[in-house]
């Protein structure tokens, strides 16, 4: 699936919702625009989808403002968040223990994921059942991506 704009604009793939493992495990390379492109392994399924741009959630571990940057956990490891401190009302978000959701470019894979933040939300006020469903939306989403 592809999205474009109507001005003749580089179509670009929208965000894919991912878990931290599946980023650990992928294959990729830098494109040529400088991208990082990473071939994932579909969850609950067969098959790779190739993403840059994805959509993570998890808990605050450690928050490192004067480093612009940000340590998350979701329930398949860690993940670093990079660029916090340009997100408009991010940092509310940034309190060890809070639950948000973040969107990312990808910049590198390993040892530990690492996104350039783009946009970030706070999901604590219902945390728990973010947590419980996230996985699901995971599979559902990646199961209907061509």
């Amino acid at each position: 699936m592809n999205v474009s704009g109507s001005n003749g604009e580089k179509s670009r793939r929208p965000p894919v919702k991912v878990l931290s493992s599946q980023l650990r495990e992928a294959t990729g390379e830098s494109a040529g625009s400088g991208k990082t492109e990473l071939r994932i392994r579909r969850l609950g399924g067969s098959g790779w989808l190739t993403v840059s741009v994805v959509w993570m959630q998890g808990t605050v571990v450690e928050a490192h403002t004067d480093q612009n940057s940000v340590l998350l956990l979701d329930e398949t490891g860690n993940f670093h968040i990079t660029g916090v401190n340009n997100i408009p009302r991010g940092k509310p978000c940034l309190s060890p223990g809070k639950y948000v959701m973040v969107m990312g470019i990808i910049q590198s894979h390993s040892p530990e994921p690492v996104l350039r933040a783009v946009k970030m939300a706070d999901l604590s006020d219902n945390a728990a059942m973010h947590r419980k469903m996230w996985k699901y939306e995971v599979e559902d989403l990646q199961h209907t991506l061509s």
